[in-house]
């Protein structure tokens, strides 16, 4: 069916509905259907001075929480957990 086969004067005739958008929160997939645990966490973007037990404390209320935040992005931030960088987007779990 083309543009002008919808426009002439066929009846009736309605565009066929959008899908529904999938939710990553409820599923924990992420855009490929992966199962993806962190997918319902929150992100965050380091800025200069922080540290992974100052993030922890203000989004977790407990700095001892870091290590989750490093596990979680251990792959970005490497095999120092203290040497994080400004910029970085670190993804925080939901605990």
């Amino acid at each position: 069916m083309g543009l002008f086969d919808f426009l002439s004067d066929k009846g009736e005739q309605k565009p066929v509905e959008p899908a529904a958008k999938p939710t990553t929160a409820a599923g924990g997939t992420d855009f490929f259907g992966t199962n993806n645990p962190t997918a319902a966490g929150d992100s965050y973007t380091v800025v200069s001075g922080d540290s992974l037990s100052k993030i922890a404390k203000h989004h977790y209320g407990d700095a001892a929480k870091w290590h989750q935040i490093y596990e979680a992005n251990k792959a970005l931030i490497g095999n120092n957990p203290d040497l994080i960088e400004v910029g970085q987007v670190l993804t925080l779990p939901s605990l």
